[in-house]
């Protein structure tokens, strides 16, 4: 049985703009219940430095732990699923959590670096990026059924 090809770089970002729609969700019921927990008394044009930072730091562990459970729990993303995408280390498995949250920040480094690390996928024999090369793992076209 031969191994499936890799994804091309315009599907993985046809993936990641599916993937906003739940991480939108995902975002605003964090924000809300942020704002629950402060009890509404937070200006948004003006919030204060430590609201301000720890809405920030929740927001991107809602984030990372959308991705990291997602790839570890099967290798699939909502976004992966719908263009038939998976995550697979070396033995073709979904990875392990330790290695998703690696994959994760290095894909958030990559992301901050003008995207260089997904554009990486161009020159890249196996069309990996450098969150794939850190984390050891490859993102699949998956045969359709």
């Amino acid at each position: 049985m031969t191994a499936p090809p890799s994804a091309p770089l315009w599907l993985r970002f046809a993936a990641a703009v599916y993937d906003l729609f739940p991480l939108i969700a995902l975002w605003m019921l964090t924000a809300a219940l942020f704002l629950f927990a402060v009890h509404g008394e937070v200006d948004v044009a003006h919030p204060p430095p430590a609201y301000h930072l720890l809405l920030q730091l929740a927001l991107l562990a809602v984030t990372a732990a959308y991705f990291v459970v997602s790839w570890s729990r099967g290798g699939q993303t909502i976004g992966m699923r719908a263009w038939r995408l998976r995550v697979v280390g070396a033995d073709g498995d979904a990875l392990p959590w330790s290695r998703a949250l690696l994959r994760f920040a290095v894909a958030l480094v990559s992301l901050c670096a003008f995207a260089l690390g997904f554009l990486w996928c161009l020159v890249d024999r196996d069309r990996r990026g450098w969150h794939d090369l850190a984390a050891g793992s490859r993102l699949v076209r998956m045969p359709s059924t």
